[in-house]
């Protein structure tokens, strides 16, 4: 596609990086588009937010739907055009492939400078910060307002994953499927990224397919995806901090975490950071508070209830827990490799242990990475090291970061999101309420999908909390269909509107086909019903069971 004439300045916009032009092509000014005027031998590259119809036919020409308003125009000899629109378009700037970024000149164009539209070149070129097939590449789709694939999204990992990723929408609107893309990506020859999925749906199954298609495959290159299924996730004890253990445990009163508390000093002291201590540890350390000191006098005292209130509770919850183990967890060595995605499913599993599991996993996460950061000469096969950077992707990131509530995993996620990029450690946030997700650890986030979003509350989250994203383009976000999206942040050289490339594994996270299920039920519970009657008559002469003289009972 070659550059075409547009449109004409009109003049200045109502903001300073604005400006107006007048164009009677309605095909190819859509909001979203990009265009460009010349200064010397620079292109600017402006984008077109807004547009408004200035002259059009009378409205007794457009009365009669019978009669084409053309017709009525050639007739009266008005031939030339119809229709002008006054176009409002923001300047991005002109590319400069020295620094890889855009330059805006603040010279405005004059009233009466012509206006084009960008080629596809072009736009391929300065749009993406990465080339298809480039190391650190993600190509996630293909610029929307142009023919498929003529402009391809590509992306860059590093920063992406160095300044973390938020991607949002609406139920049904493809963030799972767009997720998976991504996921798709990291795992190709020229990313070998090491990947944890968050999966509190089972929706990421398919992914396992990767290892089968040749698309993955490189010379001495073979990814791997493993599913931890909920069975298999184990939290050692001496893992988790006061916070979690007290998290879970139901409606505690003042003086039981008073108790708690010093059980928890106590076992830390004995056994220290080296020493793996577990669950009867600490009921021990509590239950010896109840007992006779060295006078004869009960250490309990009036509290020997609330002591066994707390007895009873830590059994409860941890005496035949499957998750938390004295001496097993899953080790970050078996989670974590270059070119390997592990699920981490937690379908089956209590929400508040979710939280704790999370929590008490991006803590080790993190401490391992500063370890083998800040320390030397460290032994990457020990399981709190890990040797290489990594990314962690949460789904239904609200439950682990809730807004306007206190959980365990939010501290921690804070924590990973404003120093994780000095570390290696990077966060990929997943939510259909992002007005329900916390404020602080969204707006870490620097990069954003954003997909169809209805909600008036969880737009004005996110107008107030995602850099670079104009208010017309929030107001494109109710009409966008499934499989688009608003890509905007460090990931991307400005902001686009891109349509998700098509996946190469099965998308799993599919809405059940309620009537299509009821019926193939019903036909195949018919069938078999017709084949038990069928050997009930043989047994039973030509009779059915429930039969007398060809009347039903």
């Amino acid at each position: 596609m070659t550059d075409i004439l547009i449109g004409t300045v009109k003049g200045p916009g109502e903001k300073p990086q604005e400006y107006f032009f007048i164009t009677s092509d309605n095909d190819q000014s859509r909001i979203g588009e990009f265009v460009y005027y010349k200064i010397d031998k620079h292109s600017i590259i402006g984008n077109i937010t807004n547009r408004r119809l200035i002259k059009n036919l009378p409205d007794d020409f457009l009365a009669n739907p019978d009669i084409s308003p053309q017709s009525i125009a050639e007739l009266i000899g008005l031939e030339n055009v119809f229709e002008l629109y006054e176009i409002t378009v923001s300047t991005i700037g002109y590319y400069d492939e020295k620094i890889g970024d855009f330059i805006n000149p603040r010279i405005p164009p004059k009233p009466g400078q012509t206006i084009y539209l960008a080629s596809n070149a072009l736009l391929s070129k300065v749009l993406s910060p990465k080339q298809l097939g480039d190391i650190g590449a993600a190509h996630l789709g293909s610029l929307l307002t142009r023919n498929l694939g003529d402009v391809p999204i590509v992306l860059s990992i590093k920063d992406v994953v160095a300044t973390h990723l938020a991607i949002l929408a609406s139920t049904g609107a493809g963030k799972s499927y767009t997720a998976s893309v991504l996921i798709e990506e990291l795992l190709r020859p020229n990313n070998r990224a090491a990947i944890l999925i968050v999966d509190p749906h089972g929706e990421y199954n398919t992914l396992r397919e990767i290892e089968a298609l040749p698309e993955f495959e490189s010379l001495g290159y073979k990814p791997q995806v493993k599913i931890l299924l909920p069975d298999r996730v184990r939290v050692r004890f001496n893992t988790l901090k006061m916070g979690d253990i007290r998290y879970l445990l139901p409606e505690m009163t003042d003086k039981q975490n008073y108790y708690l508390n010093r059980g928890f000093y106590e076992v830390e002291k004995r056994f220290g950071k080296q020493r793996i201590y577990g669950f009867r540890d600490l009921y021990d350390a509590i239950l010896e508070m109840k007992y006779d000191d060295e006078e004869g006098n009960s250490k309990g005292g009036s509290n020997i209830s609330t002591i066994e209130a707390i007895l009873w509770k830590l059994d409860f919850r941890f005496g035949q827990s499957k998750i938390f183990s004295d001496v097993e967890h899953n080790l970050l060595t078996e989670l974590f490799r270059p070119g390997q995605c592990t699920v981490l499913q937690l379908n089956e599993i209590d929400q508040q242990e979710q939280q704790v599991i999370v929590g008490a996993l991006l803590r080790r996460i993190n401490e391992a990475r500063v370890s083998w950061v800040t320390q030397k000469n460290l032994n990457p096969n020990q399981d709190d090291q890990l040797p290489f950077p990594v990314f962690v992707l949460l789904e239904e990131a609200h439950r682990f970061a809730p807004a306007n509530a206190t959980v365990v995993s939010t501290n921690i996620l804070k924590q990973i999101l404003s120093e994780g990029r000095k570390f290696g450690v990077g966060i990929g946030l997943i939510t259909q309420r992002p007005g329900k997700l916390d404020q602080d650890v969204l707006s870490q986030c620097q990069t954003q999908f954003i997909m169809r979003i209805v909600n008036p509350m969880d737009q004005n989250t996110i107008a107030s909390t995602v850099e670079n994203i104009g208010r017309k383009m929030l107001e494109e976000l109710p009409a966008l269909t499934k499989g688009q999206v608003v890509v905007t942040g460090v990931g991307i050289n400005t902001p686009v509107m891109c349509q998700v490339r098509s996946r190469l594994t099965t998308h799993g996270g599919q809405t059940f086909d309620a009537p299509s299920e009821w019926l193939n039920w019903h036909s195949a519970s018919k069938q078999q019903s017709l084949k038990q009657e069928q050997s009930i008559l043989i047994k039973s002469g030509g009779k059915k069971a429930n039969q007398v003289d060809g009347f039903d009972i």
